[in-house]
């Protein structure tokens, strides 16, 4: 019982229903959280955790492993591509994720028969986040989480995302269809994959290599974030770019600390709509 409390314990603060229920006393039976674990119909290694991220995760139909020499060593002996899920427990679409396809039976299927599929929590494990996020960054131009990348059993990465929808859509590809293409190529050709991921790294690490006569002024620097913000400005609903907006601070910011410089009102009008 005292076990169950403790694991418990960090998820008091980030259970939204728990503080519902604050008058309650603080025992693991009249826990809601410990509770729902207790008559979870799947439960995992995560169950073990103490990070309140993998904790939500621990009851997933989909077999996960922390980070962590047992999950490397299943990769190896069972040669197949590892799933690595990056994220954090107040994090939107991470949930959001969680709720389409780790608690998607079908998914957790293939998952469960083709990969080896560990979970990482970016707060407990910055290092594993900041590696795997600038190769996301250096292949597909953006990053944020959930940070979903996969790997060979020696852990170099192949190819990966943040958020996947469940199923094709829009003219996207679905985390399921991911998951058949992937498990497939490996299995007819994968000594093409891992050499495809061989030449992602190298590229990666030359675009990280940067000369010192290649680095930009200031005021280059900040003529070109600029531009960019102004090219992906939305006129009509504010904000930068087309898809769902999130404030980012750093933008808004960087504009009311240029404003001032450039006197321009483009640059006025752009704060004040966004």
């Amino acid at each position: 019982m005292i076990g169950a409390a403790r694991r418990c314990f960090p998820l008091l603060a980030t259970c939204a229903r728990f503080r519902l229920h604050t008058k309650t006393p603080y025992l693991p039976s009249f826990c809601i959280v410990c509770r729902e674990m207790s008559t979870a119909k799947h439960t995992n290694r995560l169950i073990n955790e103490r990070s309140p991220y993998l904790l939500q995760h621990s009851t997933n139909p989909v077999n996960w492993f922390p980070w962590g020499q047992e999950a490397f060593d299943k990769a190896k002996s069972k040669n197949c591509v590892i799933l690595l899920s990056v994220g954090y427990s107040t994090c939107h679409w991470c949930h959001v994720m969680e709720y389409e396809s780790f608690e998607n039976e079908e998914i957790a299927e293939i998952l469960n028969e083709h990969f080896v599929c560990i979970k990482v929590d970016r707060e407990e494990r910055p290092d594993v986040d900041k590696l795997y996020m600038a190769f996301i960054q250096a292949v597909t131009g953006s990053g944020g989480w959930p940070m979903n990348v996969f790997l060979t059993p020696d852990l170099q990465p192949i190819t990966g995302g943040t958020y996947f929808p469940p199923n094709d859509n829009f003219g996207r590809t679905g985390f399921y269809s991911i998951l058949k293409m992937i498990a497939e190529q490996w299995k007819d050709n994968q000594t093409d994959v891992k050499e495809q991921g061989r030449r992602l790294e190298q590229a990666m690490k030359r675009g990280l290599a940067t000369k010192q006569s290649d680095i930009p002024t200031v005021e280059n620097v900040f003529t070109g974030c600029y531009n960019s913000l102004e090219s992906n400005y939305d006129e009509d609903r504010g904000g930068f770019g087309t898809a769902p907006k999130f404030p980012k601070c750093v933008d808004l910011d960087f504009l009311i600390t240029l404003e001032p410089v450039r006197r321009a009102p483009s640059v006025e009008n752009t704060l004040l709509k966004c």
